[in-house]
């Protein structure tokens, strides 16, 4: 089976160049059909088979990512199935993205969180440091390229996410602290539905100002809730019961069982009927209180399937993977107009935002009098971002083709420009304290 595996991506890695050099020729003969088709092959072939090659294989994530921007923008409707913008569209963009981070939930335990203890200064550090350099390195570059205003704010945007759990794989492969990253990045995940609406009003309603765009502070806290607390939090449901109480196992049960309840009945028309006469706040916080009791009752579900079928388990970070790259396609078919406008400035203007959070994390801490293997986990938590937080806020919003699109370059540049940082510290290490040393996490690169 692996041989044949290895096979496959050989002979992929063989069709790649040719069909991008077929690619090239249609452009030259203005043949755009098989231009297209060529050059959405060889990017497929390109991530099928970058695998055969031991040292480019942490680009694997990052190759799939570029294959699914390169077949949205050809073929956009193969990312649409519903149509752009239509309620089974966002519907089915929210189902993938709570996925994704139900998939990177599975990956903290309750326990991360107990870092900040024992290391209260380099995470306080690293947590100023992220929520202040990438929103406002965001809204300066969105100046100096003049980008679009709802592009600009998806810079904003993207900048006042929390980190992801690609960090976390950084820092391991770069051999920096990674108890310090697992902990940043728990932390940051649950001041996210503080920060982040924070910093969109300050910066991003200027220049969103007579648009359409909704940008209600508890409006965007509560998408985010949705969007990435309530996955988290069923994650972390799992986790607890591996470990818990009679009395706290009981006490779970009996929300799940409310829950199950209340999520059955609203299915089966009784939010309708319960929302009838209610304001629009009332109908929000109904629905979110609904998103968290269904949220309790999934992670109840989920620990007792995965306690019998432990393939489970293993399986989500590759769901994550998919779900990620299936929902920047997504982002590209919905930008695609957008895309084609702002494309080279956009990708310039994601890159150095990437770039410009590496260099200031990392200095910064120092300047903070943080350890060197320290100060490399704050420059991967800063420099790498939750594009897929980003992303479900741009659609929460109404405008995935245009905030969103800031995001999806992100994803692509951010994991090509850490697999290459971690791997050129990885070459020069530092000496770590021992207890910086915690297992490895257990997926790739997934945000």
């Amino acid at each position: 089976m692996i041989e044949g595996i290895g096979k496959l991506e050989r002979a992929a890695l063989l069709v790649c160049p040719a069909a991008l050099a077929v690619a090239l020729v249609g452009v030259g003969l203005g043949q755009t059909a098989i231009a297209k088709n060529a050059a959405v092959a060889g990017f497929l072939a390109l991530a099928l088979g970058i695998g055969a090659v031991s040292t480019l294989r942490t680009f694997r994530f990052t190759a799939w990512v570029t294959a699914a921007v390169a077949a949205a923008l050809a073929y956009p409707t193969l990312f649409q199935p519903f149509g752009v913008g239509t309620p089974s569209d966002k519907l089915l963009l929210l189902v993938l993205i709570q996925a994704v981070m139900f998939g990177m939930g599975t990956q903290i335990t309750l326990a991360d969180f107990a870092g900040v203890a024992r290391q209260p200064w380099p995470v306080a550090v690293g947590l100023i440091c992220q929520f202040t350099i990438m929103p406002l390195v965001g809204y300066t570059l969105a100046v100096a390229f003049r980008l679009p205003p709802e592009i600009g704010a998806g810079m904003v945007l993207i900048g006042s996410c929390s980190s992801g759990l690609s960090s976390n794989v950084m820092a391991y492969i770069a051999r920096a602290n990674l108890a310090l990253s697992i902990t940043m990045t728990a932390v940051a995940t649950l001041l996210a539905p503080l920060l982040t609406p924070m910093w969109m009003n300050l910066l991003a309603a200027e220049m969103l100002e007579g648009s359409a765009v909704p940008m209600s502070f508890l409006g965007l806290m509560a998408a985010i809730i949705k969007i990435v607390i309530v996955p988290t939090g069923a994650a972390l449901i799992h986790d607890y019961l591996r470990f818990a109480s009679t009395p706290g196992r009981l006490a779970l049960y009996a929300v799940a069982a409310v829950g199950a309840v209340v999520v059955a009945a609203a299915n089966l028309g009784g939010w309708a009927w319960a929302m009838a006469d209610a304001g629009e706040d009332a109908a929000m916080w109904g629905e979110l209180a609904l998103f968290l009791l269904g949220g309790v009752t999934f992670g109840v579900l989920y620990h007792h399937t995965a306690i019998r079928v432990a393939a489970v388990d293993r399986a989500m970070p590759a769901v994550a993977m998919a779900g990620i790259v299936y929902v920047t396609g997504m982002t590209s078919a919905a930008g695609r107009d957008a895309l084609m406008v702002v494309g080279l400035a956009l990708c310039l203007a994601a890159a150095l935002h990437n770039l410009i959070g590496y260099v200031l994390g990392y200095w910064l801490s120092r300047l903070c009098g943080l350890d060197r293997a320290s100060c490399r986990t704050v420059a991967f938590e800063v420099g790498l971002q939750n594009g897929g937080m980003a992303t479900g806020l741009a659609s929460a919003m109404g405008k995935l083709g245009t905030l969103g699109l800031p995001a999806a370059f992100f994803i692509a540049w951010m994991n090509v420009s850490g697999s290459l940082l971690a791997n050129f510290w990885r070459r020069r290490p530092v000496d770590r304290r021992p207890e910086e040393e915690v297992a490895p996490p257990t997926h790739d690169d997934t945000k």
